[in-house]
Parts: C-alpha cells; structure tokens; sequence
C-alpha cells in the first residue's frame, strides 16, 4: 500500500475524539522544538551559559528515557484516556511553571516534569488514535504522523513567535494549548480496552535481550546523538534572531515530515531497510561535518537538509525496531527508545562542553563520528538484521499502538 493512501479516503471523516487526540498530539510534539529559536535568549535572560541552557534537553530526554519503562505500566493499569489525561495535566503544570522560572536551575526541573508528562502523553496517543479511527489503522498512522511532523515543523515558529517578545511567553502558550487539548479529551475521548496483559517495569529491558532489537537500538543510540547535537547545539553556532532561526528549523521540520512519511517508505521499497539506513547515515555524517566547519550560510543550508536525512533515518529505525523482535511491539518500542533516547539526553550535555574542551567545530565532528558508528553497527549486525529487514513493509506502526518515541 502507498503509504500515503489510506485505502479508504476518510482520514479527514473522524470523530471528534479523534481530532482532539491528535490536535493535541500536534502540540506535545511542538514542545521538542520549542525552545530551538529561544535558546540564546534564554541564556541572556538567566544569565546562563549555553552549556547551562542546553541542559533543557537534558532534563527533558532524559526522564522521556527513564519514563519509557514506566508508560506501559501505567497505561495497562489506568487506562489509554486517562493516561492521556495525566499526561497533559503534566505538561500543563510543568509547562506553565518553566515559564515563570528565576533561574536555569528552576527551568531545568521544571523541564523534566514536562518531559515525563509528553512521555506519558505521546506514547499513549498512537494507541488510542487507531483504537477510534475511522478508516483502519492505515488513516490512523497517517494522520498521526502528520501531527508528528506538523508539530516538529511548527515548534520552532511558535517559539520565535512569542519568544520575540520574552522567552517565558512559549512557556505560557504552550500550558495554554494543553490545556485545551485536556478539555478537548476529557469531553470527546471515550475510554479505551484496556490490554488483556499488563506490562511489568522490566518487560522493556527483558525485550533488549534479543540481539536484533539490541543492536538497532544501540545503531540508534548513536544517531540519536548525532540528531540532537544538531537540534539543541546548532542554534548557537546559527546565532540568529528568534525570528530567523525559527523559520530555519520550521523548514527543518518540514523536511523531515516529508521524508518520513512520503520519502522514506519508497526509498525502503526500492533499496531495502539496511541500504537506505547506512547511506542516509552516512550522508548526515556528511551533512553535519560540514555544518560545523563551513561557513554560515553551509551551516544554515545544512541545518535544513539535515531534516530530509533525519525524517528518512527516523522512520527506518521506527520498522526495524518493531518488526526485528518477537516481543510485544509495544514493550520492544518501550525497550528500544529506553536505550536510544539516553542519546537526546547525552548529547545537548556534552556538546557546549566540548566546544569549551576544544572549539565550535569539534562537537559536529563527534556527531558525524557517531552518524558514522551507528551505518558501522548496521554493517556489523547486518545478518541479525537482515532477514527482518526483508519481510517489513512501510507502515510506520502497528494496530497494537506504539509511542512516538518509536519514530
């Protein structure tokens, strides 16, 4: 199947449910990007250093990775809807608090909070969005990708927008728009089955001991560290207005949309999973060296294609990751992005410092080492991977429902 066509024609023929579902999918996922354009702003009015600032990722992946064997947990027990709830609740609260913040400690914590909140919220949602849809899971995946990708486009508008006038004002727009995405699911959003079986804590790391799954996590590891070093180190090497560097990464994000839903898949279909994935890791090697030592106009040039390569490499670990192992795919997606997202975490931490250690263009050279580690664990690991690899088909997810944090 086109991965664009549904087969049916009626993703845009959903229940009010539905759309408040994704509508607040959209802005759970605005939140990763939001603070992009802001982050030198941030710094000047906390009187924080980048490497300081930049722990506002740090915090945020960080407890999304740990939150990864707590999600599963939750949502067996308590239910999809109100795990959704709670979730937004989080963010709201934690959202609202990281704007009234008099320090970069405070804005640090606070971050947190709202990280474990998107953890619990966007890695329910998947599931509940085909569970009441319209269409079969196919107009579901679609139109929860598009929020995925829409969200990631315009996070970083919405920062410069409102960041132009303080950077607390994102902050505030972001609780404001949660806010009426948990009035919009408590009123429209029935509750869903609940799972037969529930997921215990350790499920996610039982899932790791299958070899195919370890190694296209660990792949992912390093790329993840490569992603990120480009999505919170860059705005300061790019040192633009808010305005500027918002409208640079919404053109990031669109190209990673794009190459994830449409692009991607049909490159998966003519070249194969592996092939597609260690040249696209390979080129974003490419891509990020030359970011970090070329001059501002290859950076920002770069920064932008930089979001064809990473919406390609996203959906690919996304079909390995659920379809290499023989566990559940929800626990193997919880055990996959519980190793992977360490990575979003580490890198936002250790990049400003090596650039203290050493200068601005050693952090990118890292991160293309490590693009270039990840193609080196698919080469290496090929022959576990291989066989699954062959038998997946574009789909992006799965009628049993898979976080976010899997694409």
């Amino acid at each position: 199947m086109d991965p664009i066509d549904t087969g049916s024609g009626s993703i845009l023929r959903q229940s009010k449910a539905v759309w408040a579902t994704a509508g607040a999918s959209v802005v759970a996922f605005m939140g990763i990007g939001l603070v992009d354009p802001i982050l030198p702003s941030i710094a000047e009015g906390l009187d924080a250093t980048a490497g300081q600032v930049s722990l506002l990722f740090t915090s945020y992946f960080l407890i999304t990775a740990l939150a990864m064997l707590v999600t599963g947990f939750v949502s067996s027990r308590i239910g999809g809807r109100r795990t959704l709830l709670l979730g937004l609740a989080l963010v709201v609260v934690f959202a609202g608090l990281s704007g009234t913040s008099g320090s970069v400690g405070e804005l640090v914590g606070f971050r947190a909070g709202w990280g474990l909140g998107n953890a619990l919220f966007v890695s329910t949602a998947l599931a509940v969005i085909v569970g009441a849809a319209a269409g079969g899971s196919a107009a579901a995946i679609l139109l929860y990708e598009s929020a995925l990708g829409l969200g990631m486009a315009c996070g970083p508008l919405l920062g410069a927008l409102l960041g132009d006038a303080s950077w607390r004002y994102p902050f505030f727009g972001t609780a404001a728009l949660m806010a009426v995405g948990f009035a919009c699911i408590a009123a429209f959003l029935k509750e869903q089955p609940r799972p037969a079986r529930k997921t215990s804590l350790l499920d996610p790391v039982k899932a790791l001991g299958h070899g195919g799954l370890a190694s296209t996590a660990v792949s992912a590891f390093f790329y993840n560290y490569t992603f990120f070093t480009v999505l919170a180190f860059t705005p300061f090497v790019l040192d633009m207005s808010p305005y500027r560097s918002g409208a640079v990464f919404f053109a990031w994000g669109v190209l990673l949309a794009v190459f994830s839903v449409i692009v991607a898949p049909r490159l998966q279909k003519r070249f194969g999973s592996l092939r597609v994935l260690g040249g696209s890791l390979v080129l974003l090697a490419v891509d990020v060296l030359v970011l970090g030592h070329g001059d501002h106009t290859a950076a920002v040039a770069c920064t932008v294609l930089s979001g064809a390569l990473i919406g390609v490499n996203n959906t690919v670990y996304t079909e390995l990751a659920l379809g290499v192992s023989d566990a559940p795919r929800p626990v193997a997606s919880a055990g996959y992005n519980f190793v992977r997202w360490f990575a979003a975490a580490a890198a936002p931490f250790f990049a400003p410092r090596i650039e203290e250690w050493s200068d601005v263009h050693m952090p990118f050279t890292v991160a293309a080492v490590t693009a270039v580690l990840g193609a080196l664990v698919v080469l290496v690991r090929r022959r576990s991977l291989t066989a699954e690899a062959e038998e997946l088909r574009p789909r992006h997810a799965t009628e049993d429902g898979v976080g976010v944090f899997a694409n």
